[in-house]
Protein backbone atom coordinates (compact mmCIF):
# COMPACT_ATOMS: atom_id res chain seq x y z
CA UNK A 1 0.00 0.00 0.00
CA UNK A 2 2.68 2.55 0.59
CA UNK A 3 4.47 1.78 -2.33
CA UNK A 4 1.19 1.81 -4.47
CA UNK A 5 0.75 5.71 -2.68
CA UNK A 6 4.18 7.13 -3.29
CA UNK A 7 3.83 5.55 -6.77
CA UNK A 8 0.33 7.08 -7.04
CA UNK A 9 1.97 10.89 -5.76
CA UNK A 10 4.55 11.22 -8.11
CA UNK A 11 2.18 10.25 -10.94
CA UNK A 12 0.25 12.82 -9.91
CA UNK A 13 2.88 15.59 -10.32
CA UNK A 14 3.09 15.23 -14.54
CA UNK A 15 -0.53 15.00 -14.07
CA UNK A 16 -0.50 18.61 -12.20
CA UNK A 17 2.06 19.94 -14.71
CA UNK A 18 -0.20 19.14 -17.66
CA UNK A 19 -2.99 20.58 -16.54
CA UNK A 20 -1.63 23.80 -15.71
CA UNK A 21 -0.02 24.22 -18.77
CA UNK A 22 -3.87 23.42 -20.64
CA UNK A 23 -5.53 25.61 -18.00
CA UNK A 24 -3.28 28.46 -18.89
CA UNK A 25 -3.67 28.10 -22.53
CA UNK A 26 -7.11 28.27 -22.41
CA UNK A 27 -7.38 31.62 -20.09
CA UNK A 28 -4.45 33.21 -22.20
CA UNK A 29 -6.20 32.13 -25.67
CA UNK A 30 -9.84 33.01 -24.85
CA UNK A 31 -11.37 36.16 -25.97
CA UNK A 32 -11.08 39.40 -23.94
CA UNK A 33 -8.50 41.26 -22.38
CA UNK A 34 -7.83 42.27 -18.89
CA UNK A 35 -6.27 45.54 -19.51
CA UNK A 36 -9.22 46.50 -21.46
CA UNK A 37 -11.49 45.03 -18.96
CA UNK A 38 -9.33 47.40 -16.16
CA UNK A 39 -9.61 50.57 -18.76
CA UNK A 40 -13.07 50.45 -19.16
CA UNK A 41 -13.89 50.36 -15.13
CA UNK A 42 -11.74 53.50 -14.68
CA UNK A 43 -13.72 54.85 -17.74
CA UNK A 44 -16.98 54.08 -16.09
CA UNK A 45 -15.75 56.09 -12.79
CA UNK A 46 -14.68 58.99 -14.56
CA UNK A 47 -16.32 59.77 -17.58
CA UNK A 48 -15.19 62.77 -18.85
CA UNK A 49 -11.17 61.49 -19.09
CA UNK A 50 -12.51 58.37 -21.34
CA UNK A 51 -10.81 59.07 -24.54
CA UNK A 52 -7.79 59.98 -22.59
CA UNK A 53 -7.85 56.74 -20.25
CA UNK A 54 -8.17 54.76 -23.90
CA UNK A 55 -5.24 54.98 -24.85
CA UNK A 56 -2.15 52.69 -26.35
CA UNK A 57 -0.25 53.60 -23.54
CA UNK A 58 -2.31 53.08 -20.46
CA UNK A 59 -2.93 49.52 -22.01
CA UNK A 60 1.09 49.18 -22.34
CA UNK A 61 1.40 50.11 -18.80
CA UNK A 62 -1.30 47.98 -17.67
CA UNK A 63 0.37 45.17 -19.64
CA UNK A 64 3.41 45.96 -17.99
CA UNK A 65 2.00 46.06 -14.33
CA UNK A 66 0.40 42.17 -14.96
CA UNK A 67 3.27 40.84 -16.84
CA UNK A 68 1.27 40.27 -20.30
CA UNK A 69 4.16 41.99 -22.18
CA UNK A 70 5.76 39.13 -22.01
CA UNK A 71 5.74 35.60 -23.82
CA UNK A 72 3.34 32.77 -23.23
CA UNK A 73 6.28 30.59 -22.17
CA UNK A 74 8.13 33.11 -20.03
CA UNK A 75 4.62 34.15 -18.62
CA UNK A 76 3.84 30.43 -17.55
CA UNK A 77 6.89 29.87 -16.01
CA UNK A 78 7.00 32.99 -14.11
CA UNK A 79 4.12 32.27 -12.79
CA UNK A 80 4.63 28.20 -12.11
CA UNK A 81 7.64 29.30 -10.36
CA UNK A 82 5.56 32.02 -7.86
CA UNK A 83 2.67 29.04 -7.15
CA UNK A 84 5.46 26.73 -6.41
CA UNK A 85 6.51 29.56 -3.69
CA UNK A 86 3.11 29.41 -2.63
CA UNK A 87 2.64 32.69 -4.15
CA UNK A 88 -0.40 32.72 -6.59
CA UNK A 89 -0.15 36.12 -7.49
CA UNK A 90 -2.63 39.43 -6.90
CA UNK A 91 -6.14 40.07 -8.49
CA UNK A 92 -6.15 41.81 -11.50
CA UNK A 93 -9.41 43.74 -10.26
CA UNK A 94 -8.65 44.86 -6.78
CA UNK A 95 -4.39 44.31 -6.47
CA UNK A 96 -5.22 42.20 -3.50
CA UNK A 97 -3.55 38.60 -2.90
CA UNK A 98 -5.68 35.36 -4.26
CA UNK A 99 -5.24 33.15 -2.04
CA UNK A 100 -7.12 35.95 0.28
CA UNK A 101 -9.94 36.37 -1.23
CA UNK A 102 -10.06 32.69 -1.70
CA UNK A 103 -9.62 32.14 2.11
CA UNK A 104 -12.25 35.00 2.17
CA UNK A 105 -15.06 32.95 0.66
CA UNK A 106 -14.02 29.62 1.03
CA UNK A 107 -15.95 28.63 4.48
CA UNK A 108 -19.10 29.01 3.04
CA UNK A 109 -18.97 27.57 0.28
CA UNK A 110 -17.53 24.11 2.26
CA UNK A 111 -20.34 24.69 4.56
CA UNK A 112 -22.75 24.42 2.02
CA UNK A 113 -21.34 21.61 0.58
CA UNK A 114 -20.45 19.29 3.80
CA UNK A 115 -24.20 19.97 4.50
CA UNK A 116 -25.36 18.84 1.25
CA UNK A 117 -22.82 16.00 0.65
CA UNK A 118 -23.93 14.77 4.67
CA UNK A 119 -27.95 14.97 3.46
CA UNK A 120 -27.25 13.05 0.22
CA UNK A 121 -25.41 10.08 2.15
CA UNK A 122 -27.34 9.75 4.84
CA UNK A 123 -30.66 10.24 3.17
CA UNK A 124 -29.98 8.69 -0.23
CA UNK A 125 -28.20 5.12 0.83
CA UNK A 126 -31.35 4.09 2.84
CA UNK A 127 -33.69 4.32 0.42
CA UNK A 128 -31.04 2.57 -2.53
CA UNK A 129 -30.63 -0.59 -0.08
CA UNK A 130 -34.39 -0.24 0.88
CA UNK A 131 -35.70 -0.39 -2.87
CA UNK A 132 -33.19 -3.12 -3.47
CA UNK A 133 -34.06 -5.22 -0.69
CA UNK A 134 -38.00 -4.48 -1.57
CA UNK A 135 -37.88 -4.90 -5.48
CA UNK A 136 -40.76 -4.17 -7.30
CA UNK A 137 -42.44 -3.42 -4.46
CA UNK A 138 -45.14 -0.10 -3.53
CA UNK A 139 -42.54 1.82 -1.83
CA UNK A 140 -39.95 0.75 -4.52
CA UNK A 141 -41.44 2.22 -7.72
CA UNK A 142 -43.21 5.17 -5.95
CA UNK A 143 -39.40 6.19 -4.70
CA UNK A 144 -38.15 5.15 -8.21
CA UNK A 145 -40.64 7.88 -10.08
CA UNK A 146 -39.83 10.33 -6.92
CA UNK A 147 -36.36 10.40 -7.53
CA UNK A 148 -36.23 10.36 -11.60
CA UNK A 149 -38.37 13.06 -11.29
CA UNK A 150 -36.13 14.79 -9.05
CA UNK A 151 -33.23 14.25 -10.72
CA UNK A 152 -34.49 15.94 -14.14
CA UNK A 153 -35.31 18.97 -12.68
CA UNK A 154 -32.62 21.75 -13.28
CA UNK A 155 -31.81 23.16 -10.01
CA UNK A 156 -31.87 27.05 -11.22
CA UNK A 157 -35.45 26.14 -11.89
CA UNK A 158 -36.12 24.84 -8.43
CA UNK A 159 -34.44 27.20 -6.66
CA UNK A 160 -36.20 30.22 -8.74
CA UNK A 161 -39.30 28.32 -7.46
CA UNK A 162 -38.44 28.42 -4.27
CA UNK A 163 -37.49 31.73 -4.12
CA UNK A 164 -40.48 32.93 -5.54
CA UNK A 165 -43.22 30.83 -2.99
CA UNK A 166 -41.02 30.13 -0.18
CA UNK A 167 -39.21 33.62 -0.08
CA UNK A 168 -42.00 35.50 -1.17
CA UNK A 169 -44.36 37.85 1.07
CA UNK A 170 -47.20 37.90 -1.39
CA UNK A 171 -46.85 33.58 -1.36
CA UNK A 172 -45.36 32.33 1.93
CA UNK A 173 -42.13 34.24 3.62
CA UNK A 174 -40.25 31.34 5.10
CA UNK A 175 -36.63 32.03 3.94
CA UNK A 176 -34.94 34.99 3.22
CA UNK A 177 -33.93 35.16 -0.39
CA UNK A 178 -30.14 35.97 -0.29
CA UNK A 179 -27.08 36.29 1.46
CA UNK A 180 -25.93 33.94 4.85
CA UNK A 181 -27.28 35.65 7.62
CA UNK A 182 -29.19 38.90 8.25
CA UNK A 183 -28.73 42.31 8.93
CA UNK A 184 -29.29 42.64 12.50
CA UNK A 185 -27.27 39.34 12.81
CA UNK A 186 -25.09 40.62 15.86
CA UNK A 187 -27.90 41.82 17.86
CA UNK A 188 -29.11 38.34 17.99
CA UNK A 189 -28.84 35.52 20.89
CA UNK A 190 -26.60 32.33 20.61
CA UNK A 191 -29.65 30.68 19.27
CA UNK A 192 -31.11 33.28 17.25
CA UNK A 193 -27.65 33.61 15.08
CA UNK A 194 -27.80 29.49 14.51
CA UNK A 195 -31.45 29.65 13.22
CA UNK A 196 -30.52 32.84 11.02
CA UNK A 197 -27.78 30.77 9.98
CA UNK A 198 -30.48 27.40 9.72
CA UNK A 199 -32.69 29.68 7.32
CA UNK A 200 -29.91 31.20 5.04
CA UNK A 201 -28.47 27.94 4.76
CA UNK A 202 -31.48 25.73 4.08
CA UNK A 203 -32.65 26.23 1.09
CA UNK A 204 -29.24 26.28 -0.89
CA UNK A 205 -28.42 23.27 1.02
CA UNK A 206 -31.21 21.31 0.13
CA UNK A 207 -31.58 21.98 -3.81
CA UNK A 208 -27.85 21.89 -4.42
CA UNK A 209 -28.53 17.88 -2.82
CA UNK A 210 -31.60 17.13 -5.05
CA UNK A 211 -29.38 15.94 -8.30
CA UNK A 212 -26.70 14.11 -6.38
CA UNK A 213 -29.10 12.83 -3.86
CA UNK A 214 -31.74 11.06 -6.91
CA UNK A 215 -28.47 9.65 -8.75
CA UNK A 216 -26.71 8.47 -5.73
CA UNK A 217 -29.60 6.30 -4.45
CA UNK A 218 -30.67 5.22 -8.32
CA UNK A 219 -26.46 3.65 -8.20
CA UNK A 220 -27.08 2.38 -4.81
CA UNK A 221 -29.92 0.55 -5.85
CA UNK A 222 -28.23 -0.81 -8.78
CA UNK A 223 -25.12 -1.87 -6.90
CA UNK A 224 -27.15 -3.75 -4.45
CA UNK A 225 -29.52 -5.23 -6.51
CA UNK A 226 -25.99 -6.65 -8.29
CA UNK A 227 -24.46 -8.35 -4.97
CA UNK A 228 -27.72 -9.70 -3.75
CA UNK A 229 -27.70 -12.10 -6.78
CA UNK A 230 -24.40 -13.74 -6.30
CA UNK A 231 -24.42 -16.79 -5.21
CA UNK A 232 -22.66 -16.24 -1.66
CA UNK A 233 -25.86 -14.25 -0.80
CA UNK A 234 -27.65 -16.99 -1.56
CA UNK A 235 -25.81 -19.27 0.24
CA UNK A 236 -26.04 -16.81 3.37
CA UNK A 237 -29.90 -16.71 2.97
CA UNK A 238 -30.02 -20.74 2.88
CA UNK A 239 -27.78 -20.58 6.40
CA UNK A 240 -30.88 -19.59 7.84
CA UNK A 241 -29.46 -16.12 8.63
CA UNK A 242 -32.37 -13.31 8.21
CA UNK A 243 -32.58 -10.89 5.76
CA UNK A 244 -31.21 -7.66 7.91
CA UNK A 245 -28.50 -9.29 8.53
CA UNK A 246 -27.76 -10.78 4.80
CA UNK A 247 -28.13 -6.81 3.29
CA UNK A 248 -26.57 -5.12 5.83
CA UNK A 249 -23.41 -7.09 6.64
CA UNK A 250 -23.14 -9.61 3.31
CA UNK A 251 -24.39 -7.38 0.97
CA UNK A 252 -24.26 -3.72 1.75
CA UNK A 253 -20.28 -3.59 2.28
CA UNK A 254 -19.30 -5.25 -1.46
CA UNK A 255 -22.00 -2.84 -2.97
CA UNK A 256 -20.18 0.68 -1.26
CA UNK A 257 -17.72 0.45 -4.26
CA UNK A 258 -19.27 2.23 -6.66
CA UNK A 259 -20.84 4.82 -4.01
CA UNK A 260 -17.16 5.19 -2.77
CA UNK A 261 -16.35 5.93 -6.31
CA UNK A 262 -18.43 9.26 -6.50
CA UNK A 263 -16.96 10.51 -3.03
CA UNK A 264 -13.68 11.61 -5.35
CA UNK A 265 -15.58 14.44 -6.25
CA UNK A 266 -16.68 15.84 -2.66
CA UNK A 267 -13.08 17.25 -2.54
CA UNK A 268 -12.70 19.18 -5.67
CA UNK A 269 -16.94 20.26 -4.98
CA UNK A 270 -15.95 21.70 -1.88
CA UNK A 271 -13.67 24.59 -3.35
CA UNK A 272 -15.55 24.95 -6.35
CA UNK A 273 -18.37 25.24 -5.51
CA UNK A 274 -21.79 25.86 -7.21
CA UNK A 275 -21.83 28.71 -9.66
CA UNK A 276 -25.25 28.67 -10.09
CA UNK A 277 -26.87 28.22 -6.72
CA UNK A 278 -24.69 31.04 -5.19
CA UNK A 279 -25.44 33.43 -7.83
CA UNK A 280 -29.47 32.69 -7.40
CA UNK A 281 -29.07 33.45 -3.90
CA UNK A 282 -26.68 36.03 -3.66
CA UNK A 283 -23.78 33.88 -1.37
CA UNK A 284 -20.77 34.78 -1.72
CA UNK A 285 -18.95 31.69 -1.83
CA UNK A 286 -16.01 30.24 -4.10
CA UNK A 287 -18.45 29.28 -7.14
CA UNK A 288 -19.52 33.20 -7.38
CA UNK A 289 -16.00 34.37 -7.11
CA UNK A 290 -14.87 32.11 -9.77
CA UNK A 291 -17.70 33.13 -12.60
CA UNK A 292 -17.21 36.74 -11.47
CA UNK A 293 -13.17 36.38 -11.85
CA UNK A 294 -14.11 35.03 -15.61
CA UNK A 295 -16.36 38.05 -16.29
CA UNK A 296 -13.51 40.16 -15.64
CA UNK A 297 -10.45 37.86 -17.30
CA UNK A 298 -8.98 37.92 -13.90
CA UNK A 299 -6.22 35.10 -14.89
CA UNK A 300 -4.82 34.84 -10.99
CA UNK A 301 -7.56 34.18 -10.05
CA UNK A 302 -8.93 31.93 -12.51
CA UNK A 303 -5.57 29.90 -12.39
CA UNK A 304 -5.38 29.53 -8.52
CA UNK A 305 -9.22 28.37 -8.50
CA UNK A 306 -8.15 25.87 -11.32
CA UNK A 307 -5.33 24.42 -9.65
CA UNK A 308 -6.61 24.01 -6.46
CA UNK A 309 -9.62 22.21 -8.01
CA UNK A 310 -7.60 19.97 -9.66
CA UNK A 311 -4.97 19.47 -6.94
CA UNK A 312 -7.89 18.39 -4.63
CA UNK A 313 -9.57 15.82 -7.72
CA UNK A 314 -6.42 13.86 -8.05
CA UNK A 315 -6.09 13.91 -4.09
CA UNK A 316 -9.74 12.80 -3.75
CA UNK A 317 -8.88 10.10 -6.60
CA UNK A 318 -6.14 8.58 -4.26
CA UNK A 319 -8.33 8.86 -1.75
CA UNK A 320 -11.25 6.68 -3.56
CA UNK A 321 -8.43 4.02 -4.38
CA UNK A 322 -7.39 3.91 -0.87
CA UNK A 323 -10.90 3.35 0.86
CA UNK A 324 -11.32 0.43 -1.51
CA UNK A 325 -8.72 -2.08 -0.14
CA UNK A 326 -10.56 -1.59 3.12
CA UNK A 327 -13.92 -1.90 1.39
CA UNK A 328 -13.01 -4.80 -0.45
CA UNK A 329 -9.75 -6.70 0.81
CA UNK A 330 -9.74 -8.63 -2.23
CA UNK A 331 -8.64 -5.66 -4.08
CA UNK A 332 -4.63 -5.49 -4.07
CA UNK A 333 -2.62 -2.63 -5.82
CA UNK A 334 0.67 -4.45 -6.05
CA UNK A 335 1.41 -7.97 -7.75
CA UNK A 336 1.69 -11.03 -5.41
CA UNK A 337 4.47 -13.01 -5.84
CA UNK A 338 3.69 -16.47 -7.89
Amino acid sequence: MKDYVIKRILLFIPTLIIITMITFLVCRLAPGDPTEMKLGQTGEAQKTDAKNLMTEQAKEFYKKKFGLDKPLPMQYLIWMGNMLQGDFGNSFKDNRPVLEKIFERLPVTMTISILSFMLIYMIAIPIGIYSAARQYSFIDRTTTVILFILYSLPNFWVATLAIVFLCNVEYIKIFPTSGIRSEDFDSLSAFGQFKDYFMHFFLPVVISSLASFAFLSRQMRSSMLEVIRQDYIRTARAKGLSERKVVLKHALRNSLIPIITLIGGILPAMIGGSVIIETIFSIPGIGQLAFQAILDRDYPLIMAELVLSSFLTVIGILLVDILYSFVDPRIAFTKKAA
